[in-house]
């Protein structure tokens, strides 16, 4: 989920980091309503496409226009949310490498904007508020590196539990675990 962006090029870019690393969806809120309801038209604009080096033409986006409706969509699908923030925000807050995001079979990881970060009622209505440790005198990433960032370690946790332990009601761990790493094409 993406809350408030305020630059397009950067939707791009979570699009192609959550493509990329096979995230199902892209949510963005938008409460300035500066995005087209109908999102076959920002894919045909170039400044997305293009960021997106064209993972949008694949990657299925909706819009909405406030926090709380993306929320209630959220939570009817009975998905768990976590908020990414450098900043701790009165919620569970910890380093994104001390998380364990296998505990929700379905999880939505939230994006803040550019200028203002993640907003209040995001952090109100999410389960933990995650942070990227940083060391140097920077205290905050642009979008997408922090999105590339955060999707690359959720998806790795997931991907290594997928490998070890049978899907679809079957329990247990599996015989031969899938493969962690997947091989280059050659």
């Amino acid at each position: 989920m993406i809350e408030n962006p305020t630059d397009v090029k950067n939707i791009g870019t979570v699009i192609r980091n959550a493509n990329a690393l096979g995230v199902e969806k892209v949510y963005v809120v938008d409460t300035r309503r500066a995005l087209p309801d109908d999102w076959q038209d920002l894919r045909d604009q170039r400044s997305v496409s293009k960021t997106s080096v064209s993972a949008v033409k694949w990657t299925f986006v909706k819009r909405f226009d406030t926090t709380d409706e993306c929320f209630d969509h959220l939570e009817a699908m009975r998905f768990k949310s976590i908020v990414t923030s450098p900043h701790v925000k009165g919620k569970a807050s910890i380093f994104l490498h001390d998380g364990d995001y296998t505990i929700h079979p379905k999880l939505a990881v939230w994006f803040g904007s550019e200028a203002v970060g993640i907003s209040d009622l995001a952090v109100a209505r999410s389960e933990m508020c995650v942070s990227i440790p940083m060391f140097g005198m920077i205290e905050s990433l642009n979008l997408g590196t922090s999105s590339g960032i955060v999707l690359y370690e959720v998806a790795k946790q997931r991907r290594a539990y997928q490998s070890k332990y049978r899907l679809r009601g079957q329990k247990g761990e599996r015989a031969t675990p899938l493969p962690t790493v997947i091989p280059p094409e050659i």
